[in-house]
């Protein structure tokens, strides 16, 4: 029989080894936790009362965030992770306010349950702009001054560049079916209506150079 190799260990490698395997213990627990919490999803398991970490994609990231079940959208968002742009007026999906995307389709964030968008795509008020550039809707609010209080602007430009995305050619009767629900204390519609018809005329104008020039160049 071989004789068995020996073994020899310092406190230094063993309190690293067994930090990396705490480390590793404390991810791979939380992957597992959060697969775990998709699959209850998905099979309608009960969960919670206890906080559960889950994965958001917002914005074209993917934000792991640990949080109860009875948590809406509207307050992971704010409270969880600082994405203040979307706004709690009503609290009780009466006024639009907290309008953000979810798979591209508006949505009240204040009546959605966070861990009910596992797995879908979410848009804030954020994720419009590129960088220091303003979304057109967003530039066409300030040329045009539509906002005043700005409590429910950000919900306003939601409702209003999803409206842009389905229709891109929409007329005053459009715009105003699409912010029905956005309710604006300041009176400023005849204003968001005036943003959006300028930039819906805007892209078409656009769209109409862009056919003119390629038809010159073939």
């Amino acid at each position: 029989m071989a004789d068995t190799p020996k073994t020899t260990f310092s406190r230094r490698g063993f309190l690293k080894g067994a930090g990396v395997t705490a480390a590793t213990t404390v991810i791979e627990s939380a992957n597992a936790l959060a697969r775990e919490t998709k699959e209850a999803l998905h099979a309608d398991r009960t969960l919670g009362p206890d906080a559960l970490p889950v994965k958001l994609h917002i914005n074209g990231h993917e934000h792991s965030v640990t949080i109860e079940p009875r948590y809406t959208l509207a307050e992971t968002l704010r409270d969880n992770l600082g994405l203040t742009g979307t706004k709690v007026v009503c609290d009780r999906g009466s006024c639009s306010a907290c309008t953000v995307w979810i798979d591209n389709t508006p949505a009240l964030a204040c009546m959605t349950l966070a861990i009910d968008t596992v797995g879908r795509q979410i848009t804030t008020i954020e994720g419009l702009s590129h960088g220091d550039t303003m979304h057109q809707v967003q530039a066409a609010f300030v040329k045009h001054d539509a906002m005043q209080c700005g409590f429910c602007t950000p919900g306003m430009v939601m409702s209003c560049a999803a409206l842009l995305e389905r229709n891109p050619n929409p007329n005053l009767d459009d715009v105003k079916h699409a912010i029905s629900g956005n309710l604006c204390r300041c009176g400023t519609y005849p204003k968001v209506f005036a943003a959006t018809l300028d930039v819906a005329q805007q892209r078409n104008q656009a769209t109409t150079l862009v056919a003119i020039a390629t038809e010159r160049v073939a």
